[in-house]
């Protein structure tokens, strides 16, 4: 929902970090055929409602569509990449129309009151099938958990996962980390756009070491997904 979603960042500018998953910037001429009602800059027009941050977008399909982050300009950044979690054999642009492609994770290194800190944004595989385990979400996690136990900062894991809480590809990732979903015994990430009976997708996880001051799905309805806020030291 546009206009709502840009009120939401307006009125949040003070937020340290964002983390977005389905980003378009610059899409038009691949996108405005078929899809003439798609928001085809949003990384663009997020850039401009935060002047005090940095952006980092992570495109996936076409250099057009991907994820991102958002970090404030007094937080150190230290470094910032992205690794690959899941192939799709379609080329970029067959997968772009699907919704069949593959998957990034995005993470970055930033340092704030002299502590250094990871985090680690990612928009999970959809197969169109439901949030089950399937091989190939099995393998997405196994590629994740491998990375996180490269990572020796305290590290934050959030995003889009696609994924039941009761699934072994989340129990994969609860493995030295705290699933806050579980924890605050979160009932739905979904606001009332979501019409579908599965009422989890969104989660963040957190190493031991992280400090929770507070988390709450927020009630704004700016999308079909809630926003999740993390206040932590």
């Amino acid at each position: 929902m546009r206009e709502p979603f840009l009120d939401f960042i307006r009125k949040n500018r003070d937020i340290d970090v964002f983390c977005f998953q389905e980003l378009y910037d610059q899409a038009e001429p691949i996108l405005g055929v078929r899809y003439p009602k798609a928001h085809f800059n949003l990384f663009s027009d997020i850039k401009k409602l935060l002047p005090n941050h940095i952006g980092f977008f992570r495109p996936i399909l076409e250099g057009v569509y991907g994820i991102g982050i958002f970090i404030k300009k007094d937080i150190e950044v230290i470094e910032e990449g992205e690794i690959s979690v899941h192939t799709d054999t379609r080329t970029s642009k067959e997968s772009l129309f699907s919704g069949h492609h593959g998957r990034s994770l995005q993470w970055i290194k930033l340092k704030t009151s002299n502590k250094a800190y990871s985090i680690l944004n990612i928009h999970g595989l959809w197969n169109g099938q439901g949030k089950t385990d399937t091989p190939e979400r099995l393998s997405q996690s196994q590629k994740i958990k491998d990375f996180l136990d490269t990572i020796k900062t305290p590290k934050i894991l959030c995003g889009d996962f696609n994924l039941r809480p009761d699934t072994e590809s989340i129990k994969m990732l609860e493995q030295n980390m705290n699933n806050l979903i579980k924890t605050f015994g979160v009932e739905t990430t979904r606001t009332s756009l979501y019409t579908k009976p599965e009422k989890h997708a969104d989660y963040i996880f957190t190493s031991p070491e992280i400090k929770i001051n507070h988390f709450e799905v927020m009630p704004d309805v700016i999308s079909d997904h809630a926003p999740l806020l993390l206040d932590f030291n």
